[in-house]
């Protein structure tokens, strides 16, 4: 587990907007990015018929539609007790395998860091 309130506030930020997100559009999970010039981008999961995206995929290509270069961190929050391996690798995508990734459960408490990986 890892102490939330010593998070950077910007990390705080981006959990904090996940958190909104989530509870706002009554979705499973929400997620946040943040890009190299520190703009934010957070999305709840898409389940259309035709098109399913977790949180964090849907707000990744927010900040790759918006023009982000890079990615300095994510945070997703949600009920899950771990990251799907496809949702760090396009973090990693755009980022960078060392990007951090945090998972906060619904109260904004992060359970989980790990970097985003490379993708398989």
């Amino acid at each position: 587990m890892t102490d939330s309130n010593g998070l950077d506030p910007e990390d705080r930020k981006i959990v904090t907007l996940a958190r909104s997100v989530r509870a706002r559009n009554g979705v499973p999970e929400g997620a946040a990015v943040r890009d190299e010039t520190g703009r934010t981008y957070a999305a709840g999961s898409v389940h259309l018929a035709s098109l399913k995206l977790s949180a964090l995929q849907t707000a990744v290509a927010m900040a790759v539609a918006s023009g982000a270069g890079s990615l300095e961190a994510a945070a997703v929050v949600s009920e899950a007790e771990g990251l799907a391996p496809e949702d760090r690798a396009a973090v990693g995508d755009l980022g960078g395998p060392d990007t951090p990734v945090l998972l906060a459960g619904p109260d904004g408490t992060v359970r989980l860091t790990l970097p985003a990986g490379r993708a398989e």
